[in-house]
């Protein structure tokens, strides 16, 4: 073999290596940003109860009033679960979720594509449930606001997809924005077909409020660390620091050989 060719050789396994630390790099950072929300998240769950009474009554719509009206197709112990992909999937993801919570913004961000293409494919299915853990922690009620406005969209069968909105347009974790109706409407523009009449009056009447309220009480007798959290089967596999969209794959494809 030519020096040339040796040379030539060499370098192709450098840029190999290189390239392989450099996505290893990438992984690295994804899981710690996602570590990293995550306390965020659950920093001050221990003053929940406390930060919660101090704040009922501010808002006009009282969070406790009216009937407990589940959005439409919820499913689960007391309708509490919006069920996403095929009932008859191999395996099943429950994810507890605040649309305020930036851990929960991370963990969307990082497995989204991945969570559509299995749930799309059929092999899995996802249980939605609804957390306020943001509102508790830090006041306002944008997490309910936005929690009824997802309602809402089930209701008009688009929840996915303003599900997606809803997190690539989160607004900082102090900023208490989606306690607009104004603009959890606005943002459901970018929803075909979602901004009807009948949608408007469900987001500004907080038709679905009771119902997270409830939802959120679910969440707490859990007695769950933070949000997200995170089930396959049952089996919490959010607290996996190994865990990845890759690894998460693979077990959805093992259950499904099953």
């Amino acid at each position: 073999m030519s020096e040339k060719n040796r040379d030539g050789k060499r370098m192709a396994r450098e840029r190999l290596a290189a390239e392989r630390e450099k996505q290893k790099a990438a992984e690295r950072r994804r899981r710690a940003l996602i570590v990293g929300a995550s306390v965020v998240c659950v920093l001050g769950l221990a003053a929940v109860i406390g930060i919660v009474a101090a704040n009922a009554g501010k808002d006009k719509k009282s969070e406790s009033s009216g009937p407990v009206v589940a959005p439409s197709g919820a499913q689960g112990k007391d309708s509490l679960a919006i069920p996403v992909g095929k009932d008859d999937a191999k395996a099943t993801l429950t994810i507890w979720e605040d649309f305020r919570c930036p851990a929960c913004q991370a963990f969307e961000t990082a497995y989204r594509p991945t969570l559509h293409e299995l749930v799309d494919s059929g092999k899995l299915r996802i249980e939605y449930h609804l957390a306020t853990l943001i509102d508790g922690n830090l006041g306002g009620s944008g997490s309910r606001h936005a929690a009824n406005a997802a309602a809402c969209a089930q209701d008009a069968g688009k929840f996915r997809d303003f599900h997606d909105v809803l997190y690539e347009n989160q607004p900082k974790e102090t900023d208490d924005a989606f306690s607009s109706d104004a603009k959890l409407i606005e943002l459901a523009g970018k929803v075909d077909g979602l901004v009807t009449p009948a949608f408007e009056k469900c987001v500004n009447d907080g038709t679905h409020n009771a119902w997270v309220v409830k939802s959120n009480q679910a969440f707490q007798a859990g007695k769950f660390g933070g949000t997200p959290t995170v089930l396959l089967d049952g089996k919490n596999i959010y607290q996996d620091q190994t865990m990845t969209p890759a690894k998460l794959k693979q077990l959805v494809e093992d259950a499904n050989k099953g």
